[in-house]
């Protein structure tokens, strides 16, 4: 790679960066509705998984950086440079897994339930209008990060303040303590009709599947590292501004002791975002829902019960109900619009993504699509997955968005433990010695692969099953 200055760290301690997009889909569906679930079915001492689940994530989430911080590349390019078959799985599992619009979905069937709307006409509508959105900013990572941290601000504020009206310290105290359970899996959870859910929601808890892949690029656009020497990606109405850009990233002297010390900066930046803006907040939303599901759970005991006689809105049904009885009935529709709002902030960061790792693989590896531009390939893998994802709302799964939730949840699993292992080869084979990783982060991200993968396996070898 082309030799270029490593520019200086930002401060350390700051609001908003490239981790508000995990932060969105981390405390998406998964935080909000499938673990409350489990919560409700099985006790608050499930969640050790779930801290299992995100703190690994964190881990994953520096690793990630630490590729795309040092070249300005995505860890797409860099799976590519160790074996370009590696780069062609992850755009294909892409495809297989995230043209399935289940945020979006539960989100709709939130509004649903509160407004009377059809959740299929207001996923269209959502969908329709994230695109138009996408197509006519100037520099998409801009809009979307400003857009992004205002519904994560709205999140933070709005589950705390919803859990302290209906939880009490008993559900605050066995929430945390729950947390702590390690090795507790209950007879009822050790079956084909819930094991595979596990699996899912695991998978569910954070950032799932290849967002943390992704999250390489939203690194990139926002110019940390290497990756200001990137152009940024414009709207679809904009691509003929595009400036031109290299097929290939670069790298800093790391025999240099300056751009070393340069390069410790950028890393006590993003581990700032791994610890703080990352693990804390994704924390402190999903103990916020853990206790308004304990509080639903003593209000309404019959939602167990409806659980696990299929029901699967019951859950939310409940925790809504649970929310209007501190109040005015009308709480409870608030809540209802609550969660359909955080699927739309989901779905944001989600089409985003996804568009955003397509067009970068399809430009760097399809020398044809170079034409194009960047911007205009964006657009394109946008508005296909948003035409795929309408066609499945009116002619897709009878089940309902619940089922496309659960399904993709189980799904993620697979490609997370692929991606940590892509993520060992790419910064310890591809990266100069003096920036690669300890022996002890190599040691969690293999735990991480093991963890994902053989929790999937175990659920197909043992249960023969996905998600009903």
């Amino acid at each position: 790679m082309p030799i270029r200055k490593l520019p200086d760290a930002p401060p350390s301690v700051h609001l908003l960066g490239p981790t508000v997009f995990l932060v969105a889909l981390g405390v998406g569906m998964g935080e909000s509705y499938m673990w409350p679930r489990l919560v409700l079915l099985f006790g608050p001492e499930i969640r050790w998984l779930f801290l299992i689940g995100v703190t690994l994530q964190a881990f994953v989430l520096l690793e990630m950086a630490r590729y795309a911080m040092a070249t300005g590349e995505s860890i797409f390019t860099g799976a590519a440079r160790v074996f370009k078959p590696i780069m062609w799985f992850f755009f294909t599992i892409a495809i297989l897994i995230y043209i399935w619009p289940g945020h979006l979905s539960a989100g709709a069937s939130a509004f649903e339930q509160a407004t009377g709307v059809p959740w299929q006409v207001t996923a269209t509508i959502g969908m329709l209008l994230v695109g138009t959105l996408f197509t006519l900013a100037k520099v998409i990572y801009d809009l979307v990060e400003k857009i992004l941290g205002l519904l994560i601000g709205l999140l933070v504020v709005g589950t705390a303040i919803i859990a302290s009206l209906v939880g009490n310290w008993d559900d605050l105290s066995s929430t945390i303590a729950g947390m702590f359970a390690f090795g507790f899996i209950p007879a009822e959870a050790h079956t084909a009709e819930w094991f595979p859910i596990i699996v899912g929601s695991i998978a569910f808890a954070g950032p799932s599947g290849m967002q943390q892949m992704w999250y390489t690029l939203h690194l990139r656009e926002s110019g940390a590292g290497m990756g200001a020497h990137v152009p940024k990606v414009r709207g679809l109405a904009r691509a003929g501004v595009e400036e031109e850009r290299s097929a290939t990233g670069f790298m800093f002297d790391t025999d240099d002791p300056e751009e070393l010390a340069k390069w410790k900066g950028w890393r006590r930046w993003v581990t700032f975002d791994a610890i703080l803006l990352f693990w804390g907040i994704t924390m402190l939303v999903t103990i916020s829902f853990t206790v308004l599901a304990r509080a639903a759970a003593r209000q309404n005991p019959a939602v167990v019960d409806e659980l696990r006689n299929g029901e699967r809105e019951a859950a939310l049904l409940a925790m809504s109900e649970s929310f209007g009885s501190v109040g005015l009935p009308v709480l409870g529709t608030v809540f209802l619009l609550f969660i359909a709002l955080i699927g739309l902030n989901a779905t944001l960061g989600l089409f985003d993504s996804f568009a955003r790792g397509q067009s970068d693989m399809a430009y760097t590896f399809i020398p044809r699509t170079r034409k194009f531009g960047m911007s205009r390939l964006y657009g394109y893998f946008l508005w296909f997955v948003i035409t795929f994802g309408i066609i499945i709302l009116w002619g897709g799964p009878a089940d309902g968005p619940e089922a496309i939730l659960d399904v993709l949840a189980f799904l993620s699993a697979f490609a997370m433990g692929a991606y940590c292992i892509v993520l060992l080869l790419v910064n310890n084979r591809m990266l100069p010695k003096p920036i690669r990783p300890k022996w002890w982060t190599n040691a969690i991200i293999g735990f991480g692969a093991v963890f994902y993968l053989g929790a999937l396996f175990y659920s197909l070898a043992v249960f023969g099953a996905l998600p009903d």
